[in-house]
């Protein structure tokens, strides 16, 4: 995937670690990464999410948040990133979540994604409506969020160096 190559390569040129969490994709965009020759010196490592008590007891997700908005939610991608940049020790952390189908859930349609991307400045989250069966959901959510990984590591090079 040239997104991870590109994240990777721009990464180890900043010197920013990355760390993961995820829902719906359970691992691709971890694995995306590691893929990449060099991932070593910019990811720290990756949580895989799927059921709400995990995301509450690793990530840190308000347990209330969880249980009135379910885990198909902006606020909810958000706090995993943001748990995932803490407990991983990493200047950014991301997030997927989403309903990859074959049914709707939590009132949410297949298709529906939400992601983040998690430093110490900021938390931006980003909603998503893929089209296809189940693996192509779960392609075009890892895909985005190295997209949106990408971005926020571009923004960030004309910062202060260390920062976000």
């Amino acid at each position: 995937m040239t997104n991870a190559a590109d994240v990777v390569a721009l990464a180890g040129r900043l010197g920013r670690t990355v760390a993961t969490a995820e829902s719906l994709t359970a691992g691709l965009v971890t694995s995306s990464l590691a893929d990449v020759p060099g991932a070593s010196s910019v990811l720290q490592g990756g949580i895989i999410a799927y059921q709400l008590s995990v995301k509450h007891k690793l990530l840190g997700v308000d347990a209330e948040l969880l249980a009135t908005a379910g885990a198909v939610d902006p606020r909810v991608a958000a706090a995993m990133a943001d748990g995932a940049r803490r407990a991983l020790s990493a200047d950014v952390g991301v997030a997927t979540t989403g309903v990859a189908g074959p049914s709707a859930h939590g009132g949410r349609s297949v298709g529906t994604v939400f992601t983040a991307i998690s430093t110490a400045a900021s938390t931006r989250t980003f909603e998503h409506h893929f089209g296809g069966d189940r693996a192509a959901i779960r392609q075009a959510a890892c895909a985005a969020v190295l997209t949106e990984l990408l971005f926020e590591l571009s923004r960030g090079t004309n910062d202060v160096p260390g920062q976000l």
